[in-house]
């Protein structure tokens, strides 16, 4: 697999080796040693999710405090505009984001670590995301950044109205959220 660091250095695109022929394609999505060996992270995932949004649904952006959560995320359907947001005080790149666009068609994963908050925007008709967890999702822990937070000024690449939960839209701003000392 070819690992690549974003501007934030821990997050990391993930491109698996991809076999293809006429036949179609082969790809091992994910491999705990080649994982460890390749990222230099421990690959103890114990929560599997899959989800299917529309076109602008907006999700996140997420985090946990107590049990932080470090995430590999890959779409199998459609395109997605990932986020991922420093939460960690002293960071040189706290409250800084770095994007990564994920589709079925390019195969990359996304790592975000324990310490970021996550989030993505449906940039096709709708699309389909599998996301390993390194812990187990706890509502007590969750905590939410507000996904328009002017602070953070995430230029989501909307095509209409963002379709958002109001749990999503009753998030916090950067400056009152609870982050990572």
């Amino acid at each position: 697999m070819k690992v690549t660091p974003t501007a934030i250095p821990e997050v990391l695109i993930i491109e698996p080796k991809v076999y293809g022929d006429e036949r179609g394609f082969f790809y091992e999505s994910f491999n705990a040693r080649q994982f460890s060996e390749d990222t230099g992270q421990p690959a103890m995932f114990v929560q599997d999710d899959h989800l299917r949004s529309a076109r602008d649904v907006v999700r996140g952006l997420h985090y946990q405090v107590g049990l932080p959560q470090a995430k590999l995320v890959r779409v199998i359907q459609g395109t997605i505009f990932a986020v991922v947001v420093d939460l960690r005080a002293a960071s040189p790149f706290f409250g800084r984001w770095v994007s990564v666009t994920l589709t079925a068609e390019n195969r990359r994963q996304l790592w975000v670590p324990p310490g970021f908050a996550y989030g993505s925007v449906v940039t096709s008709e709708f699309a389909e995301c599998l996301i390993k967890s390194t812990d187990y999702w706890t509502p007590q822990n969750e905590r939410t950044i507000l996904w328009n937070d002017a602070a953070l000024a995430i230029e989501w690449p909307l095509r209409g109205v963002a379709v958002v939960s109001a749990k999503d839209n009753q998030g916090r701003a950067l400056a009152d959220a609870e982050v990572f000392r």
